[in-house]
């Protein structure tokens, strides 16, 4: 991606951030990269993508420099690769990761065409009774991820999601693939599959669970590619 300007946006950051409830660490969450980042953005020791700037002023509900933010009328647009879903399997969650995010192209979201693309790979076996379509391992799951779209999409029956569990003070996390069951009293996120040890995952009123973990929905699967081998 190609780098932008940066002292003009730089300013422009900075002096948003000074908005109440608008924070370094927030920008990155949205922007899906390490803290540490932003910080080495705002000291010029990180070039700031052209491409980053929609979903910066997004975060910031500020517009740039030059004016509003149109939508996007590209037919394909760069999706982050976020990681692996696995049911079942938490991983320990490396805060400090200052690495660059890869992304991958893929077709824009008619829907929701701001809203920024996540893809993560699949691994074992929670979905592959999904139906009309399984969801298998070594398949690429494509998301627009939910809190770009939460005030216009509510969660309803049916809807496939990434779902995000995390436990100890969020150190520890799971990410799953997960089919929605509403009921008055509950929400539950199901696995679709024939491996019986797959279990739901229930909450009860609020999306905080009893036991200290913490259950949220990262992305609405939109789409579900998959490579085949021999190459």
């Amino acid at each position: 991606m190609n780098d932008a300007p940066s002292d003009i946006y730089l300013d422009w950051i900075r002096e948003a951030l000074k908005q109440p409830g608008k924070t370094q660490v927030g920008l990155a969450n949205h922007l899906g990269i390490a803290h540490p980042q932003i910080t080495q953005l705002l000291k010029g020791k990180r070039k700031l993508k052209v491409n980053e700037i929609p979903k910066i002023a997004a975060y910031l509900e500020v517009e740039p420099p030059g004016g509003e933010v149109k939508p996007s009328e590209a037919k394909w647009v760069p999706a982050r690769k976020v990681g692996t879903v696995a049911a079942g399997l938490f991983r320990e969650v490396d805060e400090f990761d200052q690495s660059e995010p890869e992304e991958i192209i893929v077709p824009r979201d008619e829907n929701f065409p701001n809203a920024r693309q996540l893809t993560f790979e699949v691994e074992g076996d929670s979905m592959n009774e999904l139906r009309p379509r399984p969801i298998l391992p070594g398949d690429t799951v494509v998301c627009t991820a939910y809190e770009d779209i939460a005030h216009r999409v509510v969660l309803r029956d049916g809807m496939v999601v990434v779902v995000e569990r995390s436990r100890d003070n969020g150190m520890m996390r799971e990410w799953s693939v997960k089919q929605i069951e509403i009921y008055e009293d509950r929400t539950e996120f199901h696995p679709r599959s024939s491996n019986p040890k797959h279990k739901p995952i229930v909450v009860n009123r609020q999306f905080d669970a009893d036991d200290g973990v913490k259950v949220e929905v990262i992305g609405v699967v939109r789409m579900v590619l998959n490579t085949m081998p021999g190459f």
